[in-house]
């Protein structure tokens, strides 16, 4: 029997006052919750959910490549003027690094505050093998890719972002010439963005799946042997999410710091289920546009951007754990060590690879300079390894709340921003 037209149409009605009526953040928050509990009740059991989770990850990373040179491209083009573009580049790196060291020097503060690694014995620990770090001579050599489709199939975000602009400034060096290019770029990029909106309607169901297989392999008692750098790391979050990257907003753009904070609850909260800050980037420029206001030219070029290089949170755990390490192997260190803790940790969170985990096998940089081995790294890396994934769910939220801090200042600064619906728009 078909339905009836009627009939389809109080279907969706109903669909649509049920689900997406609700915005995102009031989904979230009890597939978060439901997760927790069934975590806690079928233990072990619970992991067989993970591939939920490991679905929605697949759909977000899946459009990361193409959505990062699409957005880019077609913001530069948006911005027309090569001169501006050259001028919010540089404030926009300016404004990550700073509210990087900002974070260092939060998560070194807490190091000297708690000492949390302080009584605590890593004999017992597995070794985890550490991979020899790139020299900066290197890292800005890998920028520029020598073959741009492999850059794109590898991920190399930077080198991908570095190939849009230098392409969407060939397409404006051309003039009219390129005028169908252009317009082909700017619709595959309104393409990329509708995509985003289908795929994050899933965002509940993957946090469920995400949460529920994370506290099931972990228990209740995952923080038991750390709890002194969790707390640590929490406290790190919540400081540099609700009191700098808050301030930035207010004193910086002079935009209401609580407007800005309610409107990013959905990037938090997907930020925390997946501890990864390009898996998070669809659902960022939907609350950037939505209810943060910023317009497409600032969103598409500074979120993509700041996805690569916006690391509070890994800079202040980085600092954090470095100070952990040093507590911990009992290792003495000057006030100058502990200024290179915090600078180096600065440039290792700016370059950091957005994926999870990747702060921890960081730190063997940062404690070189204090003069740890890298035998003694991979023995503090070995402990915390286990208890790592529900610390990384903490610092990628910081990390995406930075991101669209940054990018709330920058269009404030460049007037692309919609000053009333960033204060006054619901959250979606």
């Amino acid at each position: 029997m078909v339905s009836s037209p009627p009939a389809d149409a109080a279907r969706r009605s109903i669909l649509q006052r049920c689900w997406f009526d609700i915005p995102l953040w009031q989904r979230i928050l009890p597939a978060l919750v439901l997760g927790v509990a069934v975590g806690l009740l079928w233990g072990e059991g619970a992991v067989q959910l993970k591939w939920i989770g490991d679905v929605f990850v697949r759909l977000t990373r899946m459009l990361i490549v193409p959505l990062v040179f699409l957005t880019i491209a077609a913001g530069v083009l948006g911005l027309g003027d090569p001169k501006r573009l050259g001028s919010l580049g540089a404030r926009s790196i300016g404004l990550f690094v700073c509210t990087a060291a900002t974070a260092a020097a939060v998560g070194l503060l807490l190091g000297l505050l708690l000492q949390p690694g302080v009584g605590v014995s890593v004999t017992g620990a597995t070794p985890q093998a550490i991979k020899a770090s790139k020299t900066i001579a290197e890292q800005l050599m890998g920028i520029i890719p020598i073959n741009p489709v492999q850059a794109m199939v590898e991920g190399e975000m930077l080198a991908i972002i570095f190939f849009a602009i230098v392409f969407a400034a060939g397409v404006l060096a051309l003039g009219e010439r390129a005028r169908p290019v252009a317009d082909l770029l700017s619709a595959a990029s309104e393409v990329m963005l509708t995509l985003i909106r289908f795929v994050i309607e899933a965002a509940p169901f993957g946090v469920f799946g995400l949460i529920a297989a994370a506290v099931g392999a972990n228990g209740p008692g995952v923080f038991v042997n750390v709890s002194l750098l969790a707390l640590g790391t929490l406290l790190g979050c919540l400081i540099q999410t609700l009191v700098v990257q808050a301030a930035v907003v207010r004193l910086a753009a002079n935009l209401p710091a609580f407007a800005f904070l309610r409107g990013v609850v959905d990037a938090m909260l997907v930020a925390f289920s997946t501890s990864s800050s390009s898996a998070s980037l669809p659902v960022e420029m939907s609350v950037a546009e939505k209810n943060l206001g910023i317009r497409k030219p600032i969103l598409s070029t500074v979120l993509p951007v700041g996805v690569s290089i916006g690391r509070d949170g890994t800079a202040m755990y980085v600092a954090l754990l470095s100070m952990f390490a040093i507590q911990a192997l009992g290792i003495s260190v000057t006030g100058f060590d502990l200024v290179l803790v915090v600078v180096i940790s600065t440039l290792l969170a700016v370059s950091a690879p957005p994926a999870p985990s990747a702060a921890l096998f960081m730190m063997a940089a940062v404690l070189s300079v204090v003069g740890i081995s890298d035998a003694q790294s991979a023995l503090i890396i070995g402990f915390i390894l286990p208890f790592d994934r529900l610390l990384d769910m903490m610092r990628t939220v910081p990390n995406v709340v930075g991101n669209l801090a940054n990018a709330t200042v920058i269009a404030r600064w460049a007037g692309e921003i919609d000053v009333e619906r960033f204060r006054s728009a619901p959250v979606e």
